[in-house]
């Protein structure tokens, strides 16, 4: 019996990307990846130089400078976290703006999935963390330090371990990350707020409306707008409310859809200026000054045994993993969307272990949520560090069974047998693709016969009695 015709309404989760979103996801992951490398590099420095020489460790993150006037006499650290991590935030503002009108999430079927599956994959962490907490008796203050991924990161983990992860599952993995830092904005500036001054907020929202404004009006000059941020970015850290929503905001503020005659919108142009800054400099230098956390055996320990710590561990490998892969399945399910015919539900479910590794805000997080004791922001750190690299050691081993796989799909997409510059797999409809390919196998068949002629003709001639 012949097998039934596929439903008009049927749909494909992680289905192919168009090629415009395919070719941004692969700048864009691409930076990523080599800033990545660079923070992997910044946190294994951070660890060697506080195990080693933790007094100068300690001496320079603490060493403060800036103009106390205007309350940013602030330390080493502090500047990294507030400071340089603006700008990563900046970078993320305008990731997020550019998904929201020219990317995947604007279009509400195709963002449900990758919303959904971040949410659960907040959620379900948060979740985790308070009931170890709930059971053990420890603090609930630390609940949102689990939930946020570090998409640098595991980039980085993938470069290392040499995988070809298909570009569905990258662009899936990107978009998680951009709603990821999105609640993560919400939380630190909904959660970890204290007093406000709203005098301060008040400029900084004045600040912010010129900033819109001289976007809007088309001014162009970056000695114009550098200044400019730098003074909301002050008001914005002397009002109470963490200084890196100043940089969401104004990434916010960008265009990120492009006009007549553009090749890029403005957004994208400043996003490629900037991402370099960011991830080779801003988070690596981040990272150099927050993963510095005392390890020895008492300590590794501590951070299985205390529910604080358990519960970002359990949060982070766990909570994860059963987030990401829970909403995703549940979102097939009720929108009755099967996955992919290139891909299984162990590749999401390895990709959600990868999700796990959560470092950059995750930091940020936990400094926030334990600020008058210091002793337990280190084990909170430490629980973070142990936490990530159990999940980048799941992920890498379940992504490696299916390695294979993985290379075939990615040799299909990058195939181009007419040498157009397009892959071959996004012209199959396309009558002209086919004359092409027919012209091809004709010239290859011509030489066929010509080199089949020249065969036969010696061997005729071998054959002939001397």
């Amino acid at each position: 019996m012949a097998a039934p015709a596929p439903s008009k309404n049927s749909r494909k989760a992680l289905g192919r990307l168009s090629l415009p979103e395919r070719t941004f996801v692969a700048d864009a992951l691409r930076a990523e990846t080599v800033g990545g490398v660079l923070l992997l590099v910044a946190a294994i420095a951070a660890l060697v130089w506080a195990n080693t020489l933790s007094g100068s460790y300690e001496s320079v993150s603490d060493f403060h400078i800036g103009p106390s006037a205007l309350g940013l006499d602030l330390s080493i650290e502090h500047w990294a976290a507030d400071g340089l991590l603006a700008v990563f935030f900046f970078v993320a503002g305008i990731e997020l703006k550019r998904e929201l009108v020219a990317g995947d999430l604007r279009d509400p079927k195709a963002a449900v999935l990758p919303v959904v599956a971040a949410l659960c994959g907040m959620a379900v962490p948060a979740l985790v963390y308070f009931l170890v907490n709930i059971t053990g008796g420890g603090s609930l203050d630390g609940w949102a330090v689990p939930t946020a991924t570090d998409i640098a990161f595991a980039l980085a983990v993938l470069a290392v371990i040499g995988t070809s992860l298909p570009s569905s599952l990258r662009a899936f993995l990107l978009t998680l990350a951009v709603v990821d830092d999105l609640f993560a904005i919400l939380i630190i500036a909904i959660f970890f707020t204290s007093d406000i001054n709203f005098a301060a907020l008040a400029g900084a929202v004045v600040g912010l409306g010129v900033f819109w404004l001289l976007l809007r009006k088309g001014v162009r000059g970056w000695y114009i707008y550098v200044p400019l941020a730098l003074v909301i970015w002050g008001l914005m850290y002397n009002s109470g409310i963490h200084a890196t929503i100043a940089g969401v905001a104004m990434g916010l503020m960008l265009r990120c859809t492009r006009r007549d005659g553009e090749e890029h919108s403005p957004g994208e142009h400043i996003e490629h200026l900037v991402r370099p800054f960011s991830a080779g400099l801003a988070v690596p230098l981040f990272a150099l000054f927050s993963a510095g956390v005392a390890v020895s055996g008492s300590a590794l320990t501590d951070v299985f045994t205390k529910p604080e710590t358990l519960g970002v561990v359990l949060g982070l490998v766990v909570g994860k993993a059963v987030g990401i892969f829970g909403g995703t399945w549940l979102t097939a399910r009720f929108t009755r969307a099967s996955l992919s015919d290139e891909l299984a539900w162990p590749d999401v479910f390895a990709v959600a272990s990868l999700a796990g590794i959560g470092f950059t805000v995750s930091l940020l997080i936990g400094e926030l949520a334990f600020t008058e004791d210091p002793l337990l922001t280190d084990e909170i750190k430490a629980a973070v560090l142990m936490g990530s690299l159990i999940a980048a050691v799941l992920s890498s081993v379940l992504l490696k069974l299916r390695n294979a796989k993985y290379r075939a799909v990615c040799a299909d997409e990058e195939r181009d047998d007419d040498l157009d510059g397009i892959p071959d797999i996004y012209e199959e409809d396309k009558p002209e693709y086919h004359l092409r390919m027919a012209e091809i196998y004709e010239k290859k068949a011509a030489e066929h016969r010509r080199l089949a002629e020249v065969t036969g003709g010696a061997s005729d001639g071998s054959s002939r009695p001397a």
